[in-house]
């Protein structure tokens, strides 16, 4: 993969396109925020910093998996990762267990709780955004088109270290 790939110039979009993916950049962090930002009404839902809901993403959809895989995937240093796997551990949404074929390692499964965890604040998050755009699902489709093929872009082109310094969420 090439720089240009990893890291595209701004020679390689218009500048009305960038402008425009920049506003989408931009209004993605802004969701995100005000998602968090707003909490649970349900008092059974646990909350997690965002480090602690990508690791619990990333589990819902894979098999159980030694740290070093999630690492990989979740684009978490490994002594980060511990620390979360130690919160997620401490809050009874996860759970280690030996490799079976490696009795030496560990694999990372997801509890009961951390299931149902990620269920209810998946309803809420669904119900909070609904309202927010008064019910209207005209062009969701299109959206989580969008937004998927940019989340995957992004995780397919993200660089195995970071040769450079953390975005932040506002110049």
């Amino acid at each position: 993969m090439t720089q240009e790939q990893t890291h595209p110039t701004r020679s390689t979009i218009s500048p009305n396109d960038e402008r425009r993916w920049a506003e989408l950049a931009d209004l993605a962090l802004i969701i995100s925020r005000e998602i968090q930002f707003r909490g649970y009404t349900d008092e059974r839902a646990v909350p997690l910093s965002p480090s602690e809901g990508m690791v619990m993403r990333y589990l819902q959809h894979e098999p159980p998996a030694p740290p070093s895989h999630i690492a990989a995937a979740t684009g978490l240093q490994r002594t980060n990762l511990s620390t979360v796997l130690r919160g997620l551990e401490q809050k009874g949404l996860i759970e280690r267990r030996a490799d079976p074929g490696d009795g030496r390692g560990v694999t990372v499964h997801v509890t009961e709780h951390g299931r149902a965890n990620y269920a209810l604040v998946r309803r809420e998050w669904a119900a909070a955004v609904s309202t927010a755009a008064d019910h209207d699902a005209t062009h969701l489709d299109a959206a989580l088109a969008l937004l998927g093929a940019v989340e995957s872009g992004l995780s397919r082109s993200r660089p195995r270290t970071r040769t450079s310094r953390p975005a932040t969420e506002s110049p």
